[in-house]
């Protein structure tokens, strides 16, 4: 088994029934996170009970990024000490964030930390962290495995390296605000769906995934000018979609015992 499915799909803050950025990437066995943000645990919990998951990456420090990493450290201090540390991979400025939030608890308990951007060997991943623009240090992450590369951006203002990040990239999972008034700043932190549809074909990325939708936009419209950009497959990241790495196969995965959830 071999596929990435969305956690959540929102910036900024949920919309109703929605979370915010997050990936549960599946490797044959192995099992990575990338990004927690608000309301992502208790998706990830439906589907891996009490969060058993081999690693987690988190691009950067905005809370609709990275929240909910709170919420799993709590899990594991309280619910299974003692247990092995979970290897962490994130920008510096992650655990200062969270840790403003346990100040009188040592995160590193829980989690063993390695610093993004950088290279690391992560179980059958060769995995990428490059500094992309944004407020904060963002990392977009590509994880490389068996002749297929599956890339992330995070959060990002428009720049070339978005070009090597996605390189003939199986699935590039590109933020897509399309936030008002950002297009007309002279320092760009986020893009507009168009601009992540020219960078994926850029790339030569045989899939775009859109996500980090701002909420109350149109999707519809953001796909459609992905579309026009980038010329090939557009999917829109939806809270429980299941996307074949390398297989082209694509499902709306609910959770064996219940519904959805959200």
């Amino acid at each position: 088994m071999r596929q990435v499915t969305v956690l959540g799909s929102c910036g900024a803050f949920p919309e109703p029934g929605r979370a915010c950025s997050g990936f549960l990437v599946d490797w044959d066995g192995f099992r990575m996170v990338l990004d927690l943000g608000y309301a992502t645990l208790p998706r990830l919990l439906a589907r891996r009970p009490d969060g058993a998951v081999d690693a987690v990456v988190i691009t950067h420090e905005h809370p609709d990024h990275c929240i909910d990493l709170h919420a799993l450290f709590r899990m594991r201090f309280y619910g299974h000490p003692g247990a092995p540390r979970l290897p962490l991979y994130c920008p510096p400025g992650v655990l200062d964030r969270i840790g403003g939030l346990e100040p009188d608890v040592d995160l590193r308990t829980v989690f063993e930390v390695h610093p993004l951007p950088g290279r690391h060997r992560v179980g059958p991943f060769e995995l990428t962290g490059l500094s992309l623009p944004h407020h904060v240090p963002n990392a977009g992450v590509r994880l490389e495995a068996g002749g297929i590369a599956l890339a992330y951006s995070g959060d990002t203002g428009p720049t070339p390296v978005l070009a090597q990040l996605g390189r003939d990239a199986d699935l590039f999972i590109v933020e897509a605000t399309d936030r008002g008034g950002e297009t007309g700043r002279s320092t760009r932190n986020l893009m507009t769906s168009d601009e992540a549809g020219h960078w994926a074909r850029r790339a030569g990325a045989r899939r775009l995934m859109l996500t980090h939708f701002w909420p109350g936009n149109d999707r519809d419209a953001s796909m459609a000018a992905a579309r026009r950009a980038f010329g090939g497959e557009v999917l829109a990241a939806e809270e429980g979609l299941t996307v074949g790495i390398g297989e082209g196969v694509i499902a709306k995965d609910v959770p064996s015992g219940g519904a959805d959830p959200g």
